[in-house]
């Protein structure tokens, strides 16, 4: 049996899998609370005691950089690896996948019915696939034809220089300057970026706050639902709804930004947890605005179907490489 599992700055999703029964239909599955625990091991031995059911393998996408089966987590204090883990949980096999090369991976199984079509294009048969997810923290990846299949690659370009589009952004950019020094697009175009944007608004005098929202927000462990929820659906909360508008267009720049930048005629898709959130705000065209916004290239990115993903495409990729790559023994 396989366990696989999505680790994410904020949930861990683990679920039990067969070879029989494949990556779609899990044994057993559940969530932690990622912060909850000391480590990714402790999580593991929870689950199974959970489950009461024995594995001899594992796979886990992570959100942060693998190198030589080794990862330090981005969002969590975590370090992980791959022979460390397997020594310590009893397993023949354990294996750790960036987070996003996960969702490349899952990318050419998905169905109809687990995408959200934003723009219907026209694709290029075989063309390049690009792939971004702001979730906690912001994802990116590729996928490229070899000849019989796509090959998913990772990517940390979440992390690259935010780089404005108008003078809004380049007053939001000056502002997290000073905070941080430098500013990468994960700090304005992900769940713990949306934060920042509202206190800029805020603290620059840009549009007010509300007094009771500040005190909700103020009590709140985390801000980004409450801002999300109130600009979605309170008409009242200008700021909410500022925030959320920006975040938007900062992430349809980056989504094509991305898509030049691995020539995406394939394909791009929006994974983790903000755009299922904002579904309607990336339908009513302000997105795609942005992200064709490239001068030359803008017909070309108008033309590129954009599709949001709607099921658990990390642990569905991590669920079938585990599956394909796990020992006859385990």
């Amino acid at each position: 049996m396989l366990i696989a599992g999505d680790i994410g700055g904020t949930k861990t999703l683990l679920a039990l899998y067969t070879r029989e029964a494949g990556a779609r239909t899990p044994l057993a599955q559940a969530e932690f609370h990622s912060a909850d625990h000391a480590s990714l091991d402790d999580i593991v031995r929870s689950f199974m005691s959970q489950v009461k059911q024995p594995a001899g393998a594992a796979c886990f996408d992570v959100a942060g950089p693998v190198i030589a089966g080794r990862a330090h987590l981005t969002n969590l204090p975590w370090v992980l690896d791959e022979q460390a883990m397997q020594r310590s949980l009893g397993l023949r096999r354990v294996t750790l996948l960036n987070d996003l090369k996960a969702v490349a991976y899952a990318v050419p199984h998905l169905r109809p019915d687990e995408v959200h079509v934003i723009n219907e294009g026209r694709a290029e048969t075989h063309g390049p696939i690009a792939v971004i997810a702001p979730g906690t923290g912001l994802g990116e990846a590729f996928l490229t034809w070899t000849g019989t299949g796509y090959a998913a690659g990772s990517s940390e370009g979440g992390h690259t220089d935010f780089a404005p589009i108008n003078e809004t952004q380049a007053a939001l950019w000056q502002f997290l300057f000073q905070r941080y020094g430098h500013v990468a697009y994960e700090r304005v175009c992900s769940g713990s970026g949306v934060p920042n944007i509202y206190e800029f608004l805020r603290d620059t005098g840009r549009v007010p706050e509300p007094a009771g929202f500040a005190a909700a927000l103020a009590a709140a462990p985390d801000r980004t639902p409450l801002i999300v929820q109130a600009g979605l659906h309170d008409p009242d909360n200008a700021i909410c709804a500022a925030t959320l508008d920006i975040f938007v267009t900062i992430l349809g720049a980056e989504a094509g930004n991305l898509a030049l930048k691995v020539l995406a005629t394939g394909r791009v898709y929006l994974g983790g947890g903000m755009p299922t959130r904002i579904l309607p705000l990336l339908d009513d065209g302000r997105f795609m605005r942005a992200f064709a916004g490239k001068g030359r290239f803008a017909e070309l990115l108008g033309r590129t179907p954009v599709k949001v993903i709607t099921c658990q495409a990390a642990l569905l990729g991590a669920a079938l490489y585990g599956l394909e790559t796990m020992g006859a023994d385990a």
